[in-house]
């Protein structure tokens, strides 16, 4: 008894493998295709894809929706990569704190997208930059995130630097790449994470891959899984808070260094190990009844708290051009001051 395949071969970023059984003799392409899709993939985008010459039968481009399916077909989609315009300068207020001819430090406020992507064209960063720094930010690093060489969440507020010419671009990003460990970068954040931390200082070493059950999301995987990367965080307590006014800690600020510098890696990793970050919608939210133990006035506060509560408030680097070393320091921003001093 032979074995049907299974339609859904392979399904990677940009390309979705099928083999048509026997049930599907003299299927449509386009139906056959669309049938395999997520939900939110239409028929009618499957067709023009298929006219535009992006589905392939047996390694052969098929450009006729309606070509009827033979058993053992094998039908390869490759969805290209949509039209990305290429950002515009916008006059939005950013907070300076360093700027010479090589490169530029700001204070990102929480709420801003580092540089644009889908969902946020405009009202970055980057786009904030074009305009503060004009022709010499232009394409460094490359077009579509020009001089950027490392990011923030959108939510997190805090220092990031920015290079302005390609010798800096490069020196920046070797800086990064070591993440401090044998050379002169200084990185540390302010999290308010939910309870009390087992020990003040600790080091969390869990590798992080994409999540299975949401792929906008980072989870802890098996350390040999297909996309596990290294991900190290060394935390400190710096305060105990009691919200509740019953002489128990409710919440602890603790200060993070990363070793490495993987996509929402103190999120995941606070939350890892049982103290997720206030305001946190993706790797909190199971703690949201927490707030209901705090006393009216902190309740409020977290409650109102439209973000994670993470800030980027040091970083130290050498110089790109000059060799010396700078060395910066955000305070908390408003929103996340107004949290702790709710707690006290």
């Amino acid at each position: 008894m032979n074995e049907t395949p299974n339609p859904l071969l392979r399904q990677g970023e940009g390309q979705t493998t099928l083999i048509a059984a026997n049930e599907d003799i003299k299927k449509r392409l386009d139906a056959f295709v669309t049938a395999a899709m997520p939900d939110h993939v239409s028929r009618s985008r499957i067709k023009a894809l298929i006219k535009q010459g992006h589905v392939t039968v047996n390694s052969i481009a098929k450009t006729e929706p309606n070509y009827r399916l033979k058993s053992g077909d094998t039908i390869c989609l490759e969805v290209p990569e949509p039209d990305q315009p290429v950002p515009q300068a916008e006059n939005i207020p950013i907070e300076v704190l360093y700027e010479d001819d090589h490169l530029i430090v700001v204070n990102k406020p929480a709420g801003m997208v580092v540089h644009p992507a889908p969902g946020n064209w405009s009202g970055t960063l980057v786009n904030a930059l074009l305009h503060h720094c004009g022709a010499s930010l232009a394409g460094i690093g490359g077009v579509r995130r020009p001089g950027i060489v490392h990011r923030l969440d959108k939510e997190t507020s805090g220092i990031m630097v920015v290079a302005k010419t390609d010798i800096a671009h490069q020196g920046l990003s070797e800086q990064f790449a070591d993440h401090g460990k044998s050379g002169p970068l200084e990185r540390a954040y302010l999290a308010l994470v939910w309870g009390t931390l087992a020990r003040n200082t600790g080091t969390i070493d869990a590798p992080l891959g994409r999540s299975t059950h949401n792929r906008l999301k980072r989870s802890v995987v098996e350390i040999y899984g297909p996309d596990a990367r290294h991900a190290v965080t060394h935390y400190t307590v710096k305060r105990h808070l009691d919200g509740s006014g019953e002489g128990m800690t409710n919440v602890s600020l603790v200060e993070c260094h990363l070793e490495t510098g993987r996509t929402h890696q103190i999120r995941v990793h606070m939350s890892h190990i049982g103290h997720p970050l206030l305001g946190d919608q993706d790797y909190g939210k199971h703690y949201q009844t927490k707030v209901n133990v705090l006393s009216p006035r902190a309740k409020a506060a977290v409650e109102n708290l439209n973000r994670q509560a993470l800030h980027a408030r040091l970083l130290g680097f050498a110089h790109p051009s000059t060799g010396e070393h700078l060395r910066f320091e955000a305070p908390l921003p408003a929103d996340l001051e107004t949290v702790l001093n709710a707690f006290e």
